[in-house]
């Protein structure tokens, strides 16, 4: 091993100057003494079939729904996983960005075939990650078509004719979108319930806000900027009080697919 890099398997770094495995097909790199907890079967994984370093949700999406990238599953999991007990500040504490930018590459250049996220101490890393993916998106999960109609049905003031519009809307999104916008807003809901987190619906809704929502289009006008920024946080705000059935519909039915 020349550049440090972490085991498939076990997660841990495999240091420089050591001996490591590697799979001729997929490229999978392991610990010598991991490889008899290696899967036995492997898919090729050619340079080509690696994610595309921008582009739309559907890009990196699988091809059997729920339609939820593999590196959102990942992190949300991993987040899930040892964060829930981090007291204050999870999503709205920034992680080392050198180290966002490094694993966010590596996952990119990975495809379909993650690396370990356990090997990454810092938990908000791992959070600054999956928010730099959604960021990087040609277009927010909320699409530029339908900007508008979000930012409409979250003003109607009857709570009760509201959730109805954001469900219409929301159920006209492409279906990686959709079912991406579920399982987060999930993800979100667990975080708010976790009394360690500190982090409940306003909080939550303001960090993801310009990240899921953004703007109507990919040069907004410094008008625009200033009026939408509000209107951003009501959006996921709103999206946070439908019933969490309503996301279930989506991602529930198929819920062993979503293990990375």
């Amino acid at each position: 091993v020349i550049h440090p890099e972490p085991c498939g398997v076990c997660g841990s770094r495999i240091r420089f100057g050591k001996a490591a495995v590697k799979c001729r097909q997929c490229q999978l790199l392991l610990h010598p003494k991991c490889q008899e907890q290696c899967p036995s079967h492997c898919a090729p994984r050619p340079c080509h079939h690696a994610w595309p370093r921008e582009g739309v949700l559907a890009d990196f999406a699988p091809p059997t729904p729920p339609l939820v990238p593999v590196l959102v599953v990942q992190c949300v999991t991993e987040v899930e996983t040892r964060g829930l007990t981090e007291v204050g500040g999870l999503y709205r504490v920034p992680g080392a960005e050198q180290l966002v930018r490094e694993w966010k590459q590596r996952l990119l250049q990975a495809g379909g075939m993650l690396p370990a996220l356990s090997s990454v101490s810092d938990i908000h890393v791992v959070c600054g990650v999956l928010k730099d993916f959604l960021r990087g998106l040609k277009e927010p999960v909320v699409t530029f078509s339908l900007h508008s109609a979000f930012l409409r049905a979250a003003d109607i003031p009857d709570d009760a004719a509201c959730g109805t519009a954001l469900r219409h809307v929301v159920s006209k999104l492409p279906p990686a979108n959709r079912d991406t916008l579920a399982f987060l807003m999930l993800h979100l809901l667990r975080v708010a319930s976790s009394p360690d987190c500190k982090m409940d619906v306003l909080n939550l809704s303001r960090v993801f806000g310009p990240t899921l929502v953004g703007y109507s289009s990919a040069n907004p006008t410094p008008l625009a900027i200033m009026e939408d920024t509000p209107q951003q946080c009501k959006v996921v705000a709103r999206l946070l009080s439908l019933p969490p059935d309503f996301w279930r519909g989506f991602v529930g039915t198929r819920q062993e697919n979503l293990v990375p």
